[in-house]
């Protein structure tokens, strides 16, 4: 017989003895490998279609001129249309319009309308120009006509000659719609429009959004960009970037979330590790005499630990190649029905289709093999480091793996964890936590044999004193027993730990996160009433004569207007909030859930202009409480000192908080987005609201109570966290697998240990009643276990990874009702399991399962 028909006669003996197990251990890789590989191709298809977007728009342009606010002064057009090495100039006025809501689903919905000049667009982004009429050739200079893209169109219920209402501060303005578009990514929402025309129909005389500049043949792109960038310091402060860096931070804007994601998805992957391991290690000491037997007849040590790798190999390549399949459906089902935006909101507006990448499939099968492998490397080693003489005698399996007893393993894994969890984030990533964590999880379960043997022989000794040598037959055999086999304890431990510790972590790190949310909506939500012109685009705002109506409406006691824009300090980032409002320099505490201390009035130099910045503008930017900075808000730019650092959950890359007087005294710009209205006593909120609908732009104004923005924002954090709570049930599917794969494979391997059991006068009835301690003990240990090890990880995730990956820092909340309820689950779903195997265990002959030892 050769080597390879012993080794698949192996391998399908195996399997059709133990179906059951091969096929949990199976499902765990499977599942690992389709959250890892699902989230990937999610994000892949959504960033690939959000930079074709970006591309498309910036057409063939060697360089992009902006500025750090959304518009500057067009009157630098000229002096780069004329600049030496320019070949052609295109200014461009980017905006995002409100729709006024004709349907829920298109409620507080944006539309992208490009403002191009027709003559040079056509030359450096000739996709973008509209197709007009036949006999309407220059409606594509009309101050009345837009052109929509197919998607658009679709979206938006029109066709050509229909016409569009938008959104313009309080007011609305119609558009005619005179045709499509030549060549647009398709899904992609854009309108284009004349930029005259735009510039008068929303209010942005003489404003541009960026002026893009295609270089003359020979010059050198870099050369030039730096050239560029010192003749415009004494202009101002103006970014010269390039498509790549478009793309650069589109990449940044998700690239902590989808990297967290995979991270969490390759947890639930390293869990199911463990029940490759429980699986294989059982195995081999099930088959100790097989082993031994085929070493006598000349199977070398080598040959047994390539059989054993084999084995688990082919758990592994089933495995992911069933992962990457579901993986792919998965991607696929999730793009048609939620978008791209993984719960996120990373990628509005966005409908990509998946398309499978063969690098990252090579990737992740290989990921699932390794992590196989690496499950079945403890077992294999063990089976063929046995000496085969006495792994022939009867018994010899409570020896096996009794290396797992040496606890040095174990606590030097947890001296590195607690090591790496004080090392700094790498490129704004926490590579280091996650190693924490992983090393835990591994020494957490290493020390699983020498913990269940002290502990169960400690609870032995406690119950024997107790009970004065009077404890019940059944709970002192079971205790024994787990006291004295702690190697296959540990081996029905893993599965239960690592799954349950993943369980606790995540679960304890969503519940501090969505408190924390919940406590911080409270602290920035103090007024009875919310009002916004729309609540999204660039074309909005109220008039100070439209503040006034509002503010005397009957029934308001208070109201406080913001200015909410943006500020591009870093051009591979994204943009950062700028909010003004009014602040009470002496309590800020009022307004903003501050984190620390803050600099008291009197301590401010002297024309100082204090601003309050978020925890992500210290760890980004250096914002440190205290530091003098310069905001790019005016022409020059103007100095400010942080007064204050407050938490900010809604905003990932940075906000800064400025006091509206002083934001509109250097700006010039007298629009507000919102306001925070307090009413009178005895007034209701339904009373206000219809009162200022009757205003004259009572119709543009969209409300909202605080109890209302509270229930939409912490569904946006649910369906953020939707990942998360798919991972913490898998993880639970692997728990309750790995309890029922260990208990059946142990039960069976006791059957001689019950027939002698039943030889000493045992019932059936007994020893399945037994069977339920053990299960229900093991269980309640790998829970308490658990439940130690995964506060120790959740601490990690919510103090480390958490404030490295999205700087913010949350308050710790235990979700107990939930986790308890689940270790009761895996507890109930031991003990049946130990005695649905039990059954099968002792269903046989007593006197033909103790035979082979006679």
């Amino acid at each position: 017989m050769n080597k390879s028909t012993l080794s698949r006669w192996l391998l399908s003996g195996e399997w059709q003895a133990h179906r059951t197990q091969a096929a949990v251990a199976i499902i765990a890789i499977a599942l690992g490998v389709t959250l890892g590989f699902a989230i990937h191709l999610i994000n892949a298809a959504a960033f690939n279609e959000f930079s074709a977007a970006a591309r498309s728009i910036s057409g063939q342009s060697d360089l992009q001129v902006r500025s750090p606010r959304a518009t500057f002064d067009e009157s630098l057009y000229p002096f780069l249309a004329q600049h030496d090495g320019v070949e052609l100039a295109n200014p461009v006025l980017e905006l995002d319009v409100a729709i006024p809501a004709a349907s829920d689903e298109r409620k507080a919905a944006t539309l992208k309308i490009l403002g191009l000049d027709i003559f040079r667009a056509s030359v450096m982004a000739p996709d973008l120009i509209g197709i007009p009429g036949e006999d309407k050739l220059f409606d594509v200079l009309g101050d009345d006509a837009i052109f929509l893209s197919a998607a658009a169109m679709e979206w938006l219920g029109v066709k050509q000659g229909d016409t569009l209402q938008l959104r313009v501060g309080t007011q609305t303005i119609t558009l005619r719609i005179a045709g499509g578009l030549r060549r647009v990514q398709a899904g992609r929402r854009l309108g284009v429009m004349d930029i005259g025309a735009a510039q008068w129909r929303f209010r942005r005389m003489a404003q541009l959004s960026r002026i893009e500049l295609k270089l003359m043949p020979g010059v050198d792109r870099g050369a030039f960009k730096a050239a560029l960038e010192k003749e415009l310091e004494p202009r101002g402060q103006y970014l010269i970037t390039e498509t790549a860096d478009q793309e650069a931070r589109v990449a940044n804007m998700s690239r902590a979330y989808r990297v967290n994601l995979n991270m969490l998805a390759m947890v639930a992957l390293f869990t199911g590790t463990f029940l490759v391991f429980s699986t294989q290690a059982l195995s081999v000491v099930r088959r100790r005499h097989q082993f031994a037997l085929l070493r006598v007849l000349g199977l070398t040590r080598g040959q047994l630990l390539g059989q054993v790798l084999f084995e688990g190999a082919v758990l592994g390549v089933i495995g992911s190649l069933a992962g990457l399949a579901l993986g792919y459906a998965t991607a696929a089902a999730a793009l048609h029905y939620f978008g791209g935006d993984l719960g996120g909101g990373f990628f509005p507006g966005v409908k990509p289709s998946v398309h499978f990448d063969p690098l990252a499939a090579v990737i992740f099968f290989i990921v699932g093999l390794s992590i196989t492998l690496l499950g079945s490397a403890v077992p294999a080693w063990e089976a063929a480091s046995t000496q085969p003489a006495p792994a022939l005698k009867s018994g010899s399996e409570n020896v096996a793996l009794s290396k797992l007893g040496s606890p040095w393993p174990g606590l030097l894994c947890l001296a590195s964890g607690v090591l790496l969890t004080q090392l700094p984030p790498v490129s704004d990533l926490p590579v280091f936590g996650y190693l924490a964590v992983a090393q835990l999880l591994v020494g957490g379960i290493a020390l699983m044999p020498r913990l269940s043997a002290l502990i169960f022989s400690a609870v032995f000794s406690m119950m024997n004193r107790r009970t004065s040598g009077t404890m019940p037959t059944l709970t002192t055999v079971a205790l024994a027993r787990l006291a004295n086999a702690p190697n296959q304890a540990a081996i029905a431990l893993g599965g239960v730990l690592a799954s349950f510790t993943l369980i606790v972590a995540m679960g304890i790190m969503v519940a501090s996160f969505r408190v924390s949310v919940d406590d911080w909506l409270k602290h920035i939500l103090p007024a009875d009433l919310y009002l916004r012109t729309a609540t999204g685009g660039d074309a909005r705002g109220l008039t100070r004569d439209e503040m006034e109506a509002l503010a005397h409406t009957p029934g308001i006691v208070r109201a406080d207007f913001l200015r909410t824009s943006q500020l591009t300090l870093n051009p591979d980032r994204p943009n950062v909030a700028l909010i003004a409002r009014p602040i009470d320099v002496a309590e800020p505490e009022n307004i903003l859930p501050l984190t620390g201390e803050v600099i008291a009035p009197g301590l401010l130099p002297k024309n100082a202009i204090p601003i309050w910045v978020s925890e992500a503008m210290v760890d980004l930017y250096g914002y440190t409480l205290g530091k003098q900075v310069t905001l790019p808000i005016a022409i020059p730019a103007p100095t400010f000192i942080v007064a204050g650092v407050w938490r900010d959950y809604g905003r990932q890359f940075g906000a800064i908080q400025i006091r509206l007087g002083d934001y509109q005294a250097l700006t010039d710009d007298p629009l507000v987005n919102d306001a925070a209205l307090w009413l009178q006593k005895g007034v209701t909120p339904e009373q206000v609201i219809a009162s200022m609908k009757h205003l004259p732009f009572g119709d543009a104004l969209e409300f909202s109570e605080p109890g209302q923005i509270r229930a939409l924002s912490l569904n946006i954090f649910d369906r953020s966290f939707a990942v998360t709570y798919l991972l913490e049930g898998v993880a639970t599917i692997i728990g309750l697998l790995g309890v029922a794969t260990s208990f059946s494979a142990q039960a069976l391997s006791r059957i001689r240990e019950f027939g002698m059991l039943r030889h000493i006068g045992m019932t059936r009835r007994q020893i399945l009643g037994m069977l339920a301690v053990e299960g229900g003990l093991l269980t309640a240990l790998g829970t308490i276990l658990g439940f130690t090890l995964g506060w120790c990880i959740s601490l990690i995730l919510v103090f480390i990874v958490n404030p490295q990956s999205f700087h913010w820092t949350m308050q710790m909340s235990l979700p107990w009702k939930e986790l308890l309820a689940v270790a009761f689950i895996l507890m109930a779903s031991a003990a049946m399991t130990a005695l649905a195997s039990g059954r099968r265990a002792v269903s046989g002959n007593a006197i033909r399962a103790v035979r082979e030892d006679w």
